[in-house]
């Protein structure tokens, strides 16, 4: 049955000699798993440009009950991403971030609001200029709200820790290892209010943001059922 959808490119990756795997957000179905042919031909159907990471695209997709991998008949760009394919920072952001994705997403994670969410991120992605150092953080920090792990800030304030294990903020030192201390709590509180709107003014070291990104990717595995290291994070790393 075909559906006409929106959808956000994942990762693509060869699946044999003729067809690829592309990995895309949609707002209807969730994550899904297209079958994609190759280019190869002298008039190929859809350009490898197409399905670049993070390109949003207008679809025309079949999708049939019980399969694993569905076919897109018709896809088209919603908008065109000159700077995230050419400026060499948001090639590095683009990596992390749909790696990133792709671990955290799955097929039953329909959710409008994530997709606008996501989107937008795309669109504030291409047109950022300030504060682009910080972007994957304030991405971070807005995609927990949409991921059921946001952190309980209700008995947050100074003295307390937080604990890892249960996303929230308590007044005594854990029963595990799973935490922050009294300076890396009130830190990560004040990393909270970061957004696109605010981000260029949070000035913080190239390490200061690696920490930063080890504690989410350490919050995720604890989170998030088989999460993964991220080979896109020693790229990231080299970020200004």
């Amino acid at each position: 049955m075909l559906y006409k959808t929106q959808g956000i490119v994942l990762s693509t990756i060869p699946y044999s000699d003729t067809y690829s795997i592309a990995q895309l957000f949609t707002r209807d179905f969730g994550r899904v798993s297209y079958l994609l042919p190759r280019p190869g031909g002298r008039k190929p159907k859809f350009s490898a440009s197409l399905f670049a990471p993070l390109t949003v695209l207008w679809l025309e997709a079949e999708h049939m009950p019980l399969r694993d991998l569905h076919r897109i008949r018709d896809a088209t760009r919603q908008f065109p991403l000159y700077e995230i394919n050419s400026q060499m920072a948001k090639i590095s952001l683009t990596f992390f971030l749909s790696e990133l994705l792709t671990r955290l997403l799955h097929e039953s994670d329909h959710n409008d609001q994530l997709f606008d969410y996501l989107k937008n991120s795309v669109e504030t992605l291409e047109a950022t200029e300030r504060g682009l150092a910080n972007f994957h953080l304030a991405f971070m920090v807005g995609l927990n709200r949409f991921l059921g792990i946001h952190p309980n800030t209700t008995e947050a304030g100074r003295g307390c820790y937080f604990d890892l294990m249960n996303g929230e903020f308590t007044t005594h030192v854990p029963l595990h290892t799973h935490y922050l201390n009294r300076e890396q709590s009130i830190f990560l509180l004040q990393l909270q209010r970061m957004h696109y709107g605010n981000m260029h003014l949070f000035r913080l070291s190239r390490s200061q943001r690696n920490q930063i990104v080890d504690l989410f990717l350490d919050y995720y595995r604890l989170h998030i059922y088989d999460f993964p290291p991220l080979k896109s994070l020693d790229i990231l790393r080299e970020l200004g």
